[in-house]
């Protein structure tokens, strides 16, 4: 078991075994599943009366695993499983600047969208986009200022990806597979970009420039649609989205920039149209790269 992950519980068992103090320990947080997209899942987490100081983590694993697992946690990751640490600030799921940070006031809540935490910021771990049309298993736990568990495990709560056929596929698909891409060109405001700067564009680390998400999700959507995908859903924060970005020329191509919180809304709105939540639902399954807990536990930027 790595110190990292250490139970609050089995801590404090070890400290009253020794005849010792057991270490002071943030109330255990709630958790509650939203919607589902695609590849994602939104994950509502709430303090308890003393908060959550230094952040909160969540672990997740799909059905198979926990059901294998006999409906138990491990103490510690292991390589079946994912987990996140959210300890700094978000700038991309911040629901139009409603949430500006992952340390918690007591009784605050705030949501994450796991599967779609490859841009996000103030967070380590896993980022890759969850699978189609799966059921997963989520619990959470607050963080000492060392990163260590500082909370007992919430209670464990379930929610599944869609799975549908008309027809929209996520930024990281089409990032994954410019071979197919039905278009040529992709037009960001007023500027147009070959498809192999729109490739580049979605390769490019959102690192707090706004307008890199928005981009991100904008050419997606632009994409889904030129695939054949109904646009009602997504036509006016389309619209404003260009109207938005105007001239500006988007990293790496160009060096625009755009504060996060005026993209956020959009940036959302794009993001749920592209995962399926609205329009036409989510193409079929698609197979998506696997890291493992190693190789993603530093931040990612």
């Amino acid at each position: 078991m790595s110190k990292r992950y250490r139970i609050a519980g089995a801590l404090a068992a070890l400290a009253a075994l020794l005849a010792l103090p057991a270490l002071a320990a943030v109330d255990d947080p709630s958790i509650g599943v939203g919607v589902s997209g695609h590849a994602k899942q939104a994950i509502t987490i709430t303090a308890g009366p003393s908060g959550l100081p230094n952040g909160f983590a969540i672990w997740w694993m799909d059905r198979s695993t926990y059901l294998s697992n006999g409906g138990v946690w491990p103490s510690d990751v292991t390589a079946e499983m994912g987990a996140a640490e959210f300890t700094g600030a978000p700038t991309l799921n911040t629901f139009g600047g409603q949430f500006t940070t992952f340390k918690l006031a007591p009784n605050q809540s705030i949501v994450v969208e796991i599967g779609d935490l490859m841009q996000e910021t103030g967070v380590s771990g896993t980022i890759d986009e969850l699978s189609y049309g799966e059921q997963y298993y989520f619990t959470a736990f607050g963080l000492d200022e060392n990163g260590n568990a500082a909370s007992n495990l919430s209670v464990t709560v379930s929610g599944t990806t869609t799975a549908s056929t008309n027809c929209t596929y996520t930024q990281g698909y089409w990032k994954n597979h410019e071979e197919l891409w039905p278009s040529l060109s992709v037009t960001l405001g007023s500027v147009v970009y070959t498809a192999a700067e729109s490739d580049a564009i979605l390769e490019q680390e959102v690192a707090g420039n706004g307008l890199v998400s928005l981009a991100h999700q904008l050419i997606a959507a632009k994409l889904n649609i030129d695939n054949g995908a109904d646009p009602t859903a997504a036509a006016a924060a389309i619209a404003s989205a260009d109207a938005m970005i105007g001239a500006l020329v988007v990293p790496p191509i160009g060096g625009g920039y755009l504060h996060p919180s005026v993209t956020s809304s959009l940036t959302q709105t794009l993001d749920d149209y592209n995962n399926g939540i609205t329009g036409p639902g989510h193409c079929g399954n698609v197979p998506v790269e696997q890291r493992t807990w190693g190789g993603v536990k530093a931040l990612y930027r």
